[in-house]
């Protein structure tokens, strides 16, 4: 006897003394020149992503192709020039407030003094009147429902497809299968745990689906009568949230229940193994869960060349066609995976109804920092990503805009691009005026791409509102991220201080106050039933018993959704939102104004006493370092851009670019400022090398870094730990593209 099958997806030198040897640049730059590459319109692209584009993406969209390849060429050369500008204008301002610092040396840090001097240099912009934004035609699963969000990298086409179908999950499975309900069991099927599964669910009904009568614990018999729901004579004491139901009215084969805009399916099947064990032959009980997905072409992914770019794209078409599928071997049996299709069900005054089966899927495009060499402008440099990927991946979108029958992702009309690591108002209105042109290029009315921005630099979170006004009719989406938007604080104030120890830099004042501000600031500006308003990600993948406890806070704070990283947190998460009322919780907090201002978020989360026991510091130099190493030695050498890493306790963490800033940030910080020594990290980074190298000694694909530690993959990690006060920003993927490039130039 078993529950339905599931998948529980992760969306898996010289010695250090000194910066890692140079990537090889010259084996790089002669592989990049010898490329095939065609002639575009000026533009100098890749064959593969070119054939890519014109044979498989134009097709059916509408767009000519010398009018998109000239589009495009536009894009490339009239914006290039002004991304570089706005990247350069980053290194000035970090250059003052770097030279501020040093000045202040020895001086207790004054925020009110702080926050007039990032208003001198520009870095704070003054702030606006109040308004509201003017974003229109947007799905309800961004303006109305909120719900669990989904983060996946493109380039996996098992975990995109997963993702896409985790719109519905079987609570029975994700109760059953995490440590949920105590520690997870292997082998046969376990009656005992079997049985308390279906108990806690029939609390979670009776709590959220309360019956007048009876308990669904003891229910016999589910019904339709006359439009309404009958559970052994009994009613449900909020009739209205029977909305309904399959096969016969007098025995239904599924009952459609749904509270705060989410809906619970009950499944009923008396032959079924669990079926047959309850006397109302209750089988399943399926929620709605992840209402949204990203598609990531960022952060989770390793894309460093045409090759790559042109595999992401190609997955994000299947999801646009919604032709996607992908075939593997699961437990010794070929399997094929495509995407669910919409789900139909009898309304109770006997209409059709019909429910989506998939998530409604937003792409995260890159920041606008890196370059890509699939494509080379006319002057031979690499095209900044972002705009290569604004024009291809909503050029792709067309196919999911012009479909006439058949489910669809959009059914509002419109394209959700979620837009990472902007540096303010001025960086914002550059990515508004980004797809201004392509919506031109492609013939699609005005602020048909929508605009999700990332609050997770501390430049933006200073300036939100005015971030917001400055793509006022696009906006759909504004979120925190704890772990960018502290790589970002360690590197902007690297020379204020040594920071303190990771854990407790969550603990100071200043995250509780980005956290806030970020929602109150949405609300302002009126995002409540027009864009969600998003929390991060629960980094503990296999610690789902943690995460019902802790992750309720999310929709607490009045967040309408916040990610989670596999399918079944999302079913399980999806309890927390049935539980709150996210727009009372919003209403509420919108009548009550900020509670948070600029100078909370001013507050450095420097060491105070620094009183560290040397066997302290090297612990924290040693989690940092094989968190970074676990997770680099995958991304350069397998192109896994995003990874469930053991950390030092063997506890799998979700480790993406994000999570490896902070890290890495860290330790930069500590050797720059003399709490660790660059011998101390070196021998640390060949120690953890080591660890890592038996965490992954099961993989056959792995390539250990010891005993040489001449591995390009281990001078990458190196590489972002002593060169990391030189990265822009403090981001790790200059080095990992680098690295990576080098590694596939051979």
């Amino acid at each position: 006897m078993s529950f339905r099958d599931i998948e529980i997806v992760h969306i898996g030198i010289p010695p250090c003394d000194g910066p890692g040897a140079p990537a090889k640049e010259n084996s790089v730059t002669e592989a990049i020149q010898q490329t095939d590459r065609l002639d575009r319109d000026g533009l100098q692209v890749a064959a593969e992503l070119a054939a890519f584009i014109e044979t498989d993406v134009l097709p059916g969209t509408g767009v000519d192709a010398g009018a998109f390849w000239a589009g495009f060429s536009a894009l490339a050369h009239d914006f290039g020039p002004k991304n570089k500008a706005l990247l350069d204008k980053r290194e000035t301002i970090q250059a003052k407030i770097d030279a501020w610092h040093k000045a202040r040396r020895g001086h207790a840090h004054d925020r009110v003094v702080y926050k007039a001097f990032l208003q001198d240099i520009g870095y704070i912009v003054p702030e606006g009147g109040d308004f509201s934004i003017e974003t229109s035609n947007v799905d309800p699963e961004i303006a109305e429902v909120p719900g669990p969000q989904l983060v996946v990298p493109v380039t996996n086409a098992r975990f995109v497809l997963n993702a896409a179908n985790a719109r519905w999950g079987s609570f029975y499975d994700g109760l059953y299968g995490t440590d949920a309900m105590g520690p997870v069991v292997s082998g046969p099927f376990d009656d005992g745990r079997g049985a308390r599964v279906v108990a806690r669910a029939a609390v979670f009904l009776d709590d959220i689906f309360p019956l007048t009568g009876t308990s669904h614990a003891k229910a016999e018999a589910y019904s339709v009568k006359d439009g309404a729901l009958s559970v052994d004579g009994s009613a449900l004491k909020t009739p209205a949230a029977f909305v309904g139901y399959t096969g016969d009215a007098a025995s239904p084969s599924s009952v459609l229940l749904r509270n705060n805009g989410l809906h619970v399916e009950l499944v009923f099947d008396k032959s079924h193994p669990i079926g047959k064990t309850n006397a109302s032959g209750l089988a399943d009980v399926r929620l709605e869960s992840a209402m949204s997905a990203i598609i990531d072409c960022e952060d989770s992914v390793a894309c460093v060349d045409a090759e790559e770019k042109t595999q992401a794209y190609r997955n994000w078409l299947g999801l646009m066609k919604g032709d996607l599928e992908d075939t593997f071997v699961k437990g010794g049996k070929e399997m094929t995976r495509r995407l669910n299709g919409d789900r139909a069900f009898t309304a109770p005054d006997g209409s059709e109804l019909t429910l989506k089966g998939r998530a409604l899927l937003l792409v995260r495009n890159v920041g606008h920092l890196m370059t890509n060499p699939a494509i080379l402008t006319k002057d031979g440099s690499e095209i900044y990503e972002g705009l290569m990927d604004a024009m291809v991946t909503v050029l792709i979108a067309l196919h999911d805009l012009k479909k006439t029958q058949g489910p669809r992702n959009s059914v509002a009309g419109s394209v959700y691009v979620v837009k990472p690591k902007m540096h303010g108002p001025e960086e914002v209105a550059f990515a508004d005026a980004i797809f201004t042109h392509v919506e031109q290029v492609l013939g699609l009315p005005q602020y048909t791409v929508k605009l999700g921005i990332m609050d997770e630099e501390r430049r933006t979170s200073v300036n939100l509102k005015e971030c917001i006004r400055a793509a006022k009719h696009r906006v759909c989406f504004i979120n925190t991220g704890f772990l960018d938007r502290t790589g970002d604080e360690i590197h902007t104030s690297m020379e204020a201080g040594p920071f303190s120890r990771k854990d407790f830099i969550k603990r100071k004042s200043w995250i509780g106050a980005y956290e806030n501000q970020n929602v109150d600031i949405g609300l302002e500006c009126g995002l409540m039933g027009k864009a969600q308003i998003g929390k991060g990600m629960w980094a503990q993948p296999d610690s789902m018993a943690a995460m019902l406890e802790q992750k309720i806070e999310h929709p607490r704070s009045g967040a309408t959704c916040a990610w989670v990283p596999s399918p079944t947190a999302a079913t399980l998460h999806a309890t927390h939102y049935h539980k709150v009322d996210v727009k009372a919780v919003q209403a509420k907090l919108a009548k009550g104004g900020r509670r948070a201002y600029v100078e909370a978020l001013l507050d450095i989360p420097l060491a105070a006493y620094r009183k560290w026991t040397p066997e302290q510091i090297r612990r924290e130099v040693e989690n940092n370092a094989q968190g970074i190493l676990g997770y680099v030695v995958r991304w350069i050498d397998q192109g896994v851009g995003c990874s469930k890493v053991p950390d030092i306790n063997d506890v799998g963490l979700m480790e993406d670019r994000a999570t490896c800033r902070i890290s890495a940030q860290h330790i930069a910080n500590w050797l720059h400022h003399g709490v660790v020594s660059r011998q101390e990290v070196s021998q640390i980074m060949q120690q953890m090398a080591e660890v890592v190298d038996r965490q992954n000694a099961g993989d056959p694909a792995y390539v250990p870094m010891a005993p040489s530690f001449e591995g390009i993959a281990y001078k990458a990690a190196c590489d972002l730990v002593f060169e990391g006060r030189e990265q822009p920003s403090g981001y790790t993927e200059p080095v990992l593209h680098r690295r990576r490039l080098e590694l596939k130039a051979q």
